[in-house]
């Protein structure tokens, strides 16, 4: 599904040069979950924005589901990051004057589904994660952990090939961490392909895979018994 070879990536910070990413090369197979580690500037958010098409590497191939995207437009972009990659971020991204069933169905709309077709999905996605009671409910009207599931919810109803989640616990309790990673260890297990950006090793175990960086590069590849992926 993702092939990455020779990514690089360098930020002028003032006078120096920062190299975010140094000859990154990496593939990731179809369902797989894989957690991308590392201390803070060890490139995995920079890694996190190229696989998700929010920013473009400065050379090298990135092939996503068999389509090169280096050369892609951001209207090109636009469209793969509405329609194969659903996002889940540390901050959640809900709009709060949208209810849960509003934020949802916000992506759907922008890919011109019709109301049923829309509705159905909504309402499928948000049972998912357990949110059917809370589908009229506002952001300011739900718990972290709440308004994380939605946007879950929210990743999901696109149907997506891939799930990219940043830091998805980053903002939570101990106990609503556990119920997000749950939901996410269950949708790998139905099939779904997720990469998961996290700092946290408890996190990251929950992965089938991790790839541990360390100054722009993809220093281990391993599975969950610490053999090579």
């Amino acid at each position: 599904m993702i092939e990455l070879r020779k990514i690089n990536k360098t930020y002028q910070m003032g006078q120096a040069a920062v190299h975010a990413l140094d000859d990154v090369s990496v593939s990731i197979k179809d369902g797989e979950f894989v957690a991308v580690i590392g201390p803070s500037g060890s490139g995995k958010s920079t890694l996190m924005n190229v696989i998700g098409c929010l920013d473009l590497a400065d050379d090298g191939e990135y092939i996503l589901n068999g389509q090169h995207i280096d050369d892609y437009s951001e209207r090109e972009l636009g469209v793969i990051r509405n329609k194969e990659i659903g996002f889940i971020f540390q901050q959640f991204n809900l709009l709060a004057k949208l209810t849960a069933y509003e934020n949802v169905e916000l992506p759907l709309i922008y890919q011109g589904l019709g109301m049923s077709e829309r509705k159905k999905r909504v309402t499928e996605s948000l049972a998912k994660v357990g949110l059917s009671d809370r589908m009229r409910h506002r952001p300011n009207e739900l718990s972290g952990g709440q308004q994380q599931r939605v946007a879950i919810a929210r990743a999901l109803s696109t149907h997506p090939t891939l799930i990219l989640a940043d830091e998805p616990t980053g903002n939570l309790d101990s106990k609503s961490g556990i119920e997000i990673m749950n939901i996410l260890v269950d949708l790998h297990k139905e099939g779904r392909g997720i990469v998961l950006i996290t700092h946290d090793e408890y996190v990251a175990e929950k992965a089938t895979r991790r790839l541990h960086m360390l100054d722009g590069r993809i220093d281990k590849d391993t599975g969950k018994a610490g053999e090579r992926a």
